[in-house]
């Protein structure tokens, strides 16, 4: 298996399972969006990537019922931006607390909600050098889900929309895990900024002081929602 921007993930160090398993179950207490389970039956899951090819369709149709909208896009915006935070958030955690990237490619969900599962024996790599490191969390999350993703909806939603919630949803999750590893602030805004730098991301917002605020050049439409607000990090925020 090659890494799309080219690093072949099999000169990668592969980590032994129960080590990947040990930093999701760890990170996994930082909150939902950082959960994934591990094994147990498969009844009532399927591969995530048969949730792609239906773009998504159960859990926009739910999510714009929910908040009270006939706009299939403010769902599918607020669907594929909840999806980017529950995939970066571990990944991201993981790598920063543990040095471990797990592998996302055996990732299912559940049929009644965003929930992710991974198999019992995940696996994963120690991460490489910097250099690579991008290259690698961005093949993963971006590239083999978040673009799947996107090529699936069938709903019309801007590309910089859909760009500006991964990276707004990349950013939250960095903040999140400064939050409980003070300690780890400066590889958190290293690890970010390459991110941010990287395929579809750059132009997507920045990075506005230590404690990793962020303002995004886009808007999730939220606020247009009968009961919604503008989120913090929106562009169309005072």
């Amino acid at each position: 298996m090659t890494i799309h921007t080219g690093v072949d993930v099999n000169a990668l160090r592969q980590a032994p399972a129960p080590a990947v398993a040990e930093a999701l179950k760890d990170v996994g207490s930082l909150g939902s969006f950082f959960s994934i389970e591990l094994g147990g039956p498969d009844a009532g899951w399927h591969p995530v990537e048969e949730t792609y090819a239906r773009g998504f369709a159960d859990l926009i149709t739910a999510t714009a019922d929910r908040y009270a909208t006939r706009e299939l896009r403010i769902g599918a915006s607020i669907v594929q931006l909840g999806h980017a935070a529950h995939l970066w958030s571990p990944v991201l955690a993981c790598t920063v607390v543990h040095g471990i990237v797990p592998d996302l490619t055996r990732l299912f969900r559940a049929d009644d909600g965003p929930a992710l599962r991974l198999p019992a024996a995940p696996v994963g790599w120690y991460a490489p050098e910097a250099a690579q490191l991008t290259d690698v969390l961005y093949e993963m999350v971006m590239t083999r889900h978040l673009d799947a993703l996107a090529a699936g909806l069938h709903v019309k939603v801007a590309p910089g929309l859909l760009a500006g919630n991964a990276a707004s949803a990349l950013v939250e999750a960095a903040r999140a895990v400064l939050a409980a590893r003070a300690d780890l602030r400066e590889p958190l805004a290293d690890v970010v900024a390459g991110l941010l730098d990287t395929g579809r991301l750059p132009g997507t917002g920045k990075v506005v002081g230590p404690d990793l605020g962020f303002r995004r050049r886009s808007c999730c439409l939220y606020y247009r929602v009968p009961s919604g607000v503008k989120c913090e990090d929106c562009s169309l925020a005072g």
